[in-house]
């Protein structure tokens, strides 16, 4: 297909943040992809930082990361968990890189003496952006998810860049759905269209008239507030879609727009005749979130589980475990910082079936978590560690059965007697955020005859990482006769990616983030095995 029948799907936000353009984004990709359409989809975020490396989960949330090492918006994951498409930098664009793209221009001379505006030059770098989706990509649809609210100063490029491709495109070519809260005053249990309205006002003050409304409501609109709202608004009443609130699982949000016929509206705007839509494998899901087997509670040790968007990818590689093994797992948080302190970990992880230490950074904590290793491998609890989880695993064998009372992580302890976990000597001396870091999709080599290689079923695979610090290659013989077996290295054997214990139910920790690649229709291998293991322990 020629770039140019591409059709753009806008989705903007307003009255307040976190109504759900994410999921709403990756719900409509989800949607079209089964119905045979071919979708790529994007993220536009307004703050001034290249990409969210350097920011505090408590800022932002996680750090999600493609094959291509793109530290990108949480929401790339959805993206990518709902759709079958594999995204990369491309897809994830901040003012930082939209200005620092035109401010390079400027220096090399290439705007030959002119002044550089917002309007064309930061506008023109905006719509390049999106118009590369198109031509990297085979698709039929490009959806764009404009970050923030509307009203917020930071949008207003972005705004300004959507409404010149409506009228470079045309109606045919660019689809605007604007998402937006209708609250419920509790007193009166009555819904309120005025936030609505003077959102869609603003909008229009950027020449935006929005073609579909999405309003998330605590339940459906009524005839008459839709009827209102398409007065007021000047949007088809079919158009105005109902997002309710979703009791269940988040992979309910599909069926949901599906039965609102969203997805129908948008091709019903571009003059499509929908295509029949296959939705068995989603239904298959819904079918076993809904009747679970049993349920299965896993403990998630970490310093930011006072946020769950912390680690939200994990909470997710859970979930599809469970649905692998039709069962429900339940999310016990325990903070690291109190097993430092009074907390024991037979009181902290009492009814635990399992017990995972997520990836992270700074010495937080780390005494904390490596106390719930120990308890989980000599309980013989299934234990998962992701990243700094397995260097915690390692660092908590070490002083356990090495008897390096003072093994450490350099990043912990640079003095340490022995670093077990160290930087690779070509990474010292840099001082830039993220110059040490090993980012993106890594080939590894899984040994057989290994519980690794039994929950993947083969040698040879590729994971994302995200990580700067590394097993310490001369320890490695030492590891090996106390009983540390080494399931899985880079292809020349000079890093480590995977550790395992004997002799215990499930023990792995791995080097990469396995939940960068797992999908609900395709939960990743590692995520299946833990939760499989951790249900024996469930009743």
């Amino acid at each position: 297909m020629a770039f140019m029948s591409a059709r753009f799907i806008f989705i903007t936000g307003g009255v307040c943040s976190s109504l759900g353009k994410g999921v709403t984004v990756a719900a409509l990709g989800c949607l079209l992809e089964n119905r045979g359409y071919r979708v790529s989809l994007q993220k536009m975020d307004p703050y001034i930082n290249i990409d969210p490396g350097t920011m505090s989960p408590y800022q932002h949330g996680e750090v999600y990361v493609t094959d291509d090492g793109a530290e990108t918006d949480l929401d790339l994951g959805y993206y990518e968990r709902f759709t079958s498409t594999s995204l990369s930098r491309a897809h994830s664009v901040s003012t930082g890189q939209i200005y620092n793209a035109v401010i390079q221009r400027e220096r090399r001379g290439d705007y030959l003496g002119r002044t550089v505006q917002v309007i064309p030059h930061i506008t023109n770098e905006i719509k390049n952006r999106m118009m590369e989706l198109t031509r990297n990509d085979d698709v039929d649809f490009a959806i764009v998810e404009i970050g923030g609210t509307v009203g917020d100063i930071e949008s207003v490029p972005f705004l300004e860049a959507i409404r010149q491709m409506r009228r470079e495109r045309g109606r045919e070519g660019v689809c605007f759905i604007h998402l937006t809260l209708v609250p419920t005053i509790t007193v009166a249990g009555e819904a309120k269209t005025k936030p609505t309205q003077h959102s869609v006002k603003e909008l229009l003050t950027f020449g935006i008239q929005p073609d579909l409304l999405v309003c998330r409501v605590s339940t459906p609109l009524s005839v008459d507030l839709k009827d209102k709202l398409g007065l007021f608004c000047n949007v088809k009443e079919e158009n105005i879609i109902s997002a309710s609130d979703i009791k269940g699982s988040i992979y309910e949000i599909p069926e949901m727009y599906r039965n609102e016929k969203l997805d129908i509206r948008v091709l019903d705007h571009f003059g499509i005749e929908p295509r029949r839509l296959n939705f068995k494998k989603w239904q298959d899901i819904l079918e076993i979130t809904r009747s679970p087997k049993k349920t299965v509670r896993i403990a998630i040790c970490g310093k930011y589980i006072a946020l769950q968007d912390a680690y939200r990818s994990i909470y997710e590689g859970l979930m599809h475990g469970g649905i692998a093994n039709h069962v429900e797992v339940e999310f016990v948080s325990v903070d690291p910082e109190e097993l430092e302190k009074e907390t024991s970990a037979a009181e902290a992880f009492k009814g635990v079936h399992g017990i995972l230490v997520p990836g992270g950074f700074g010495n937080r904590g780390i005494e904390g978590k490596l106390r719930a290793i120990h308890y989980a491998r000599t309980k013989k609890i299934p234990f998962f560690g992701i990243c700094l989880g397995m260097q915690c695993a390692v660092i908590e064998f070490a002083r356990s059965e090495l008897g390096l009372e003072e093994a450490n992580s350099t990043e912990f302890d640079p003095k340490t007697e022995h670093p077990v976990i160290s930087l690779l000597e070509e990474q010292m001396g840099l001082e830039q955020k993220g110059g040490t870091m090993r980012l993106g999709s890594y080939p590894c080599v899984v040994v057989e005859g290994t519980l690794s290689h039994k929950e993947y079923s083969q040698t040879k695979i590729k994971e994302r990482h995200r990580h700067r610090f590394e097993f310490t290659l001369k320890y490695k013989e030492q590891f090996e006769k106390a009983g540390l077996t080494f399931a899985g290295t880079s292809p020349d054997g000079q890093l480590i990616e995977i550790v395992e214990i004997k002799n215990h139910p499930w023990f792995i920790g791995c080097q990469f983030h396995p939940e960068f690649q797992t999908r609900p229709v395709k939960p990743h291998p590692l995520f299946a095995g833990f939760v499989r293991a951790s249900s024996k322990l469930a009743k």
